[in-house]
Order: C-alpha cells, then structure tokens, then sequence
C-alpha cells in the first residue's frame, strides 16, 4: 500500500531512509485528480527506479485571475487507489499554506521559452510551474522526474530551469497516452459533456492531417492557419494557437530541415482548455 505524507519533513525523511536501503527514487509530480496518463509517468518511473513519489498538489500559482483553480477537480481517494495500482510508494499532499509560507516572496522564471505558445496565452502561468517543480525537485531530491509529453512546452522549460539551476535530478519526458479515438488524456477532460467530448476527440485527427500535410509541403505557416480554421468548423470556441516548432529548442518553424519539428495546438470548449501536440514527420 501506498503511503501518505503531508508535510517536507516526512517526505524527506523517507527518501532518505530510501538512501540507506540503497534505493534509485523516481519523482511524478500531479494536480492530482489522475487518470491512465499519470499512471504511465509512475510506470515509466518504475523501471529504473525501485521507490516512486507522487505528488498531489493543485499549484495556485500557475492559475490565472480567471481559470479554474476553485474548481479543478479533486478526489484523493481515488487517487491513492490508482498510485497504489500503479505500484507508486509514496504520495506526498502538501497544503498551500506549507508550499507557500506567509511571507513566501521567490520566484523561478526561464527566459525565452516562457513567453510563446501557452505562456503567450497564459501570461504567468509558466512562473507558477517553474516555482512549484522547482520546490518540488528540492524537496524529493529524486534521482529521475518523470513528466508527460502532453505538456511539451513545459518539460522543455523544466529541463532548462534544471540544467540551468544545476539540479541533482534527470527530466525524464514520457509518451503521451491517448484514449481509444486518439485524445490526449487529461484531468480536464473531466468537464466534457458527450457532445463536447465528441469534438474534442477531433484536435487530435485535425493535427495528425495538418502534421503529413506540412512533411509533404515543407511549408508550415499556411497550413498551420487552415488547421486552426478546421478547428473553429469542427466546434470549438476559441482556438488559442496552431503552430510547427522546433521539437527542441521551439522555434517556428517557418520551412522543415532535418532538425525535429512538432505541431502543436491549444483550443477550448465548454469548460476546458485542451492541449495536443504531434510530431512532424
């Protein structure tokens, strides 16, 4: 069984316990409210790591005036049934007020990937990730933290904040795991009634043809603005970016070379924001 801690001390006194024992520790940090997706980060953790943590906490910080903090779903019970059926160890839920101590005034900002895409559509949001993972990594002093591919923007800014910072712990970037008709899986997902989920399941069929149709073109810019058009007709009601990046250092890709390329989307419908993203091949 799953053990639950809340407070850094306790954390830090069963990884170093670990240490003793000899034990490789794997790091999944969560909002919580898990599915199938979070399970493969715990999976993927455990093969080269004999003790897993996952972490449950909903990050105010990385919310903006008008998101969803207050009701971003939550169920522990639940959660703590999955981590154990993943074979997790330790699930570490912290409050706001341990995270966040009054008089709390640091902040973690990474220049130059922070400003694009997401961080364009949510200004602060990456502040508020890079804040909290950069806790997180200290508190766990984990030998890997793993994170999903789904948030490419983000495991990139999270790798350069790390390798910036000099952090003893390897980001580590998982595959995305998708449902039966190809949507991203997510905790937001939560919000779809069945018509709306019936469009959501279409971001990732859009993409996937605007992805063979720019490696057969060569020329993003162009089809990138008609999948984004596509998006609108098949239903949902704001489409925040499309846009060819370099896979690594997420440039715009204006014309493909042999560097990797990536499509990436964000849309919203009803209550939820979603986010996908493909590579180019």
């Amino acid at each position: 069984m799953s053990d639950l801690v809340r407070t850094i001390s306790e954390l830090r006194d069963e990884v170093a316990f670990w240490r003793t024992e000899g034990h490789r520790v794997g790091l999944v940090p969560t909002m919580g409210f898990l599915h199938e997706g979070h399970l493969s980060l715990i999976e993927n953790a455990l093969g080269d790591c004999n003790r897993v943590i996952t972490t449950i906490f909903v990050n105010p910080t990385q919310f903006g005036a008008h998101e969803d903090l207050d009701g971003y779903p939550k169920d522990l019970d639940r959660d703590l049934s999955m981590v154990e059926r993943a074979g997790g160890h330790l699930v570490f839920v912290p409050n706001p007020a341990m995270m966040y101590p009054d008089g709390f005034a640091t902040r973690v900002e990474v220049d130059g990937l922070t400003d694009i895409m997401d961080g364009a559509a949510r200004p602060g949001h990456f502040n508020g990730v890079t804040q909290i993972v950069s806790k997180l990594l200290n508190q766990a002093q984990a030998d890997v933290a793993v994170f999903g591919e789904k948030d490419w923007q983000q495991l990139a800014i999270i790798r350069r904040m790390a390798h910036d910072l000099d952090f003893f712990t390897e980001i580590r970037g998982a595959p995305i795991v998708r449902d039966a008709y190809g949507l991203a899986l997510s905790s937001r997902n939560f919000y779809l009634d069945e018509d709306q989920l019936e469009v959501a399941r279409k971001l990732n069929v859009i993409l996937k043809k605007a992805a063979y149709d720019i490696a057969a073109s060569e020329y993003p810019l162009e089809i990138c603005k008609a999948a984004a058009l596509d998006l609108g007709e098949a239903g949902f009601a704001e489409v925040d970016y499309v846009e060819c990046r370099d896979a690594q250092t997420l440039q715009v890709v204006e014309k493909l070379s042999e560097r990797p390329a990536r499509l990436f989307a964000a849309a919203k419908i009803g209550k939820a924001r979603l986010i996908d993203n493909v590579a180019v091949i």
